[in-house]
Parts: C-alpha cells; structure tokens; sequence
C-alpha cells in the first residue's frame, strides 16, 4: 500500500510537515507520500474536491483553516469538537473525521523531555489565549494538573477559553503585569503566541524577573529555537523546552491515527533541531 498524505493552509511553502512525515514513513517502513496542498479561501473548495477524487488517508489543517475545514467533514473527534478547530483529518472508509493533535502533541512533547512534571501538584501559566493555547489548555488539564492560569493582553478573550477547563483544573485569569509578578508560583510557564518568532526575534512576552530556577520555561514558537524568552530563563538558571518539540509530536499523533503505527520518534527531536539550526 502506498499511502496519501497532505497539508492543506496558505502560506506553507516552508512547512516541515513534508521532512517530518518523510522520516515516520521510513521509520515505519512504509511506502507513501506527502504532499503540500496550498490556496487561499477562494481555491479551498476545488482543493477539497481534489483530495475526496484522491481517496487521500489523511492530511493536516493549518491556518488559516483550522475553523473552516469542519463545515467538509462528516465527524469530529469530541475534543476536536469542543475547541472548534481540526489540524488532522482521517479518511475512514470513505468518511472524513477531525481531530486536533496540537494538545496532546504539546503534552506529549513535554512529557518526553520532563517525564515528573506533570501531576497532581503541577501548576501551569499559560501566556496568551488564542489557538495554540486552547488546545494545550484542554489536555493539560486532562492530566489532572492542579492548577492552570491563563495570562493575556485582553482578559475577556482569555475568559474565552474557560469552558474548555477539563476536570477540577483550577484558572485564574491574568494580566501580563500580573503574571509577571506571580511568576514564582508556577512549575510550568508555556508561551503560545507568536511574539519573538522571526524576524521579530528580539520581542519577549514578559519579564523572567520573578523566575524560579526550579521552573521549565516552553515556547512554542520555534523559528528560532532559542527564542528571546528561551535565552533569558537559560540565564535565570530555568529549564526550558524548545517549540519544534511540540510540532513533531502532534505529526507523530496524526501520523498514528492514519495508520496505527505508535512510533518511537524521540532521536527525531534532535535531528529536527539540526535541521532548523540549518547543521
């Protein structure tokens, strides 16, 4: 069998979906391919059309359709369903189904390079409340954290996110001044936004000033791999977690519901990293 795979958004011409995907075919054994699929809103339907006439397995949604692809499925995973946004479609005997691996792709990446830091005591701050945060909120939440604080530039839109909480996860929501000077209460600091990605490589969400060096500091930015905020919380003595960690676990997510096979893809954070680094 040779598989079908894709990416569907605008712009991707620099996706790292097709390399990412190249090396879980190989390490899977399997023959396919993936193919980058781009148009604006205009040309989405007649992209549509032709992944159905190619029986495509499986492909990834990108901005800016995230939201838009639902309206062509015939089923949402429900956690897909509660965020409103798919990033992976399954062909399943002919039948369209979203899901969002962003998530779980996020936890998985931070449980593989901090296995004890997620449990009953951990508690989180979120920075920033759109789409990355959303889905990261929910399945942290679904690993039972104790406590989950969203900080953001507009509070309302923060509150936006609260009935996606999971379980008994408690949230306070924060300004960024706010964040800033309760820094010290938190295990787990996640950045979601896009501030300090290339070329805005000088920008930094909020000041470390409060930082524990018992905290791990994420960005899930990772154009460039050492963000400014990554630099800063290495020098407060802080652990930090890089953001192309969090994109090859939610392919390796996708990829696994495509087609059953649970890869061991830990060596590939790595090599990924060499790759962005350009060695």
């Amino acid at each position: 069998m040779v598989y079908k795979f894709g990416l569907i958004g605008h712009p991707i011409e620099h996706s790292l979906s097709p390399w990412i995907h190249s090396e879980f075919l190989k390490l899977a054994g399997l023959d396919g391919e993936y193919i980058l699929y781009e148009g604006n809103q205009q040309v989405l339907p007649s992209v549509i059309k032709q992944l159905k006439e190619q029986a495509i397995d499986g492909f990834n949604v990108t901005v800016p359709y995230k939201q838009v692809i639902v309206d062509y499925l015939d089923e949402l995973d429900p956690d897909a369903e509660i965020l409103g946004a798919v990033n992976t479609v399954v062909n399943q005997n002919g039948k369209w189904k979203g899901y969002s691996t962003d998530g779980e792709g996020y936890v998985r990446s931070i449980v593989d390079r901090y296995p004890a830091l997620l449990n009953r005591e951990t508690s989180v701050l979120l920075l920033g409340a759109g789409g990355a945060a959303r889905g990261i909120y929910r399945a942290l939440g679904q690993q039972q954290v104790k406590r989950i604080d969203i900080a953001n530039r507009s509070k309302e839109k923060a509150e936006d996110l609260l009935p996606l909480r999971f379980g008994n996860v408690q949230t306070s929501v924060l300004s960024y001044p706010e964040a800033e000077l309760k820094l010290a209460e938190y295990d787990l600091v996640v950045q979601t936004t896009s501030v300090g990605m290339k070329p805005n490589v000088d920008k930094q969400i909020i000041s470390l000033t409060n930082l524990r060096t018992q905290t791990v500091v994420s960005d899930i930015v990772y154009q460039p791999i050492m963000t400014k905020l990554l630099a800063d919380a290495s020098k407060c003595g802080a652990s930090i977690h890089h953001g192309h960690a969090m994109l090859l676990y939610q392919g390796q997510l996708a990829f696994e519901k495509w087609t059953g096979k649970n890869l061991d893809v830990t060596h590939l954070v790595d090599k990924l990293e060499n790759k962005l680094r350009g060695v």
